[in-house]
């Protein structure tokens, strides 16, 4: 699997969300595959929700958020949760805190943890590359390093890009 760890300078790092909007751009012109934005906090992924329509003045990313709630409306334990998104119609672009079971696509990871750490334990399917994002601060940057550390020891081919 091939891994590929983006740099942020601070002029980068200010426009967080331009640069996540250029680089899924980017990633759909090059692939035709679906893609993974990968976020733990919930304010991020409104924020994406809605840099993603106004992407540009012309047009807009098509994506959709992946959210968990069971009947009563309540949220779900994600853990426990077996999803099977090949049987769902989705967008090209998908935006969650989680990992959805047999994704095969890209992973944009903004998260200070692994793409590994979110794959359910039943799920037999890895995506087919990871897009990893550090911002200039040093939480970001400590983790990318725990990060490429982590997918070195698993043999996954590693590039990065200082941007």
């Amino acid at each position: 699997m091939k891994v590929s760890f983006y740099v942020l300078t601070e002029n980068k790092a200010q426009d967080f969300l331009g640069f996540i909007c250029q680089l899924t751009q980017t990633a759909l012109n090059k692939s035709n595959q679906s893609l993974l934005i990968l976020a733990e906090d919930e304010t991020l992924i409104g924020e994406l929700d809605k840099a993603l329509w106004a992407q540009d003045d012309t047009s807009f990313i098509p994506h959709q958020r992946l959210l968990y709630s069971n009947t009563e409306g309540a949220d779900m334990d994600v853990a426990n949760t077996n999803t099977d998104i090949n049987n769902q119609l989705l967008a090209p672009v998908l935006l969650a805190s989680y990992m959805p079971t047999d994704f095969k696509g890209i992973v944009l990871n903004t998260t200070i943890r692994p793409v590994n750490d979110f794959i359910n334990a039943t799920s037999n399917t890895l995506p087919t590359r990871i897009l990893e994002l550090i911002k200039p601060d040093t939480v970001s940057t400590e983790a990318g390093r725990a990060k490429y550390k982590h997918y070195q020891q698993l043999g996954y081919e590693l590039t990065h890009f200082k941007v």
